[in-house]
């Protein structure tokens, strides 16, 4: 029987390490960088992640602070490799090395730099987050940061799953379906608010792993009854994507903001003229409907809501229909 393919990470961390067993590549020698990696071989940053990732694991390399990813030492009887530090070490300095590398990083958890993440995420968008900018929150390098962290990419998932962890559904819960749903898709709702960013990371085409998210739809969908999975399964992320997709304006505006200084109000006033123009010309009477309303009259949240109650209501159809079946 045909074995399956080794992914791409396995593949580029065993010609590495085959580099290193022939002695291409010595201990104390650098191996290739994560962008060295994605050029060479073609891939994203999160295999090229990956694959140190597993080496460093195996103890084929470790990690020098202001050096990179460098060949680790052989092992032998008189030495032991020190998991806090990522460094080889005599037994009987082993303690001494591991309190180094705990005073190296500043006695840093990964607790605090997921908290840390999510403020750097919250004040200035997910785009500007990277490891070199949460280190600096602490004083330390960024290399202190992946003792605890792996890279970038697992740093933002444990972001968003701790940013769905601060959700406290209501007790006690909705007894209807259609009332359980639109609380479920409400907490969402203020969730995204207060972390903009949250909303235009998540993914329907490539789901990420998140416990306390599923944890959340899980609850919002428990009054749903008489479906197949696969239809409650659409159900469900039918309605997480209305959410999502409508709250990704949360972060959209705020880098508009950032990027032209002007809030949402003062944008649609300094465009005015140009939709005067053409609204002028008579060739858009929908819009035209609706040019002297309140500037709140559309809104994200009136978008939401009224998004929410039409989903709700087509849903009903089927809901109600297989329980009166």
């Amino acid at each position: 029987m045909r074995q399956p393919a080794a992914p791409p990470y396995r593949r580029i961390a065993d010609q590495i390490r085959a580099r290193v067993d022939a002695g291409e590549l010595a201990p104390g020698d650098r191996v290739p960088s994560t962008r060295r990696i994605t050029q060479e071989w073609g891939v994203a940053m999160a295999t090229a992640t990956k694959a140190l990732t597993a080496l460093r694991q195996e103890g084929v390399v470790r990690v020098v602070p202001g050096v990179g990813t460098v060949v680790a030492a052989p092992a032998s009887p008189a030495r032991h490799f020190d998991e806090t530090s990522g460094l080889h070490g005599a037994a009987s300095g082993g303690a001494a090395k591991g309190r180094r590398g705990r005073e190296a990083d500043g006695g840093l958890s990964r607790e605090q730099i997921v908290l840390a993440g999510i403020r750097v995420a919250d004040a200035e968008g997910l785009r500007a987050l990277s490891m070199r900018r949460v280190a600096a929150e602490f004083g330390v390098s960024s290399m202190a940061l992946y003792r605890h962290v792996a890279s970038k990419d697992e740093l933002v998932l444990l972001m968003a799953d701790a940013a769905f962890a601060e959700v406290r559904v209501p007790e006690p819960a909705p007894d209807g379906w259609r009332a359980r749903m639109a609380a479920g898709a409400r907490l969402q709702w203020e969730l995204y608010r207060q972390h903009p960013w949250l909303a235009a990371y998540l993914s329907i085409s490539r789901p990420q792993p998140m416990p306390r998210a599923m944890a959340l739809i899980e609850w919002t969908m428990a009054r749903v009854e008489g479906m197949d999975p696969v239809t409650l399964l659409h159900l469900a992320v039918t309605l997480l994507n209305h959410v999502r997709a409508t709250a990704a304006g949360f972060e959209d505006d705020r880098e508009a903001e950032q990027h032209t200084g002007m809030d949402r109000n003062a944008w649609m006033a300094a465009m005015g003229p140009a939709y005067e123009r053409i609204l002028g010309s008579g060739a858009y009477p929908m819009y035209a409907g609706v040019g002297g309303l309140d500037e709140d009259a559309v809104t994200l949240d009136t978008l939401f809501e009224f998004g929410l109650a039409r989903l709700l209501d087509g849903m009903a159809v089927l809901v109600e229909g297989r329980a009166g079946a």
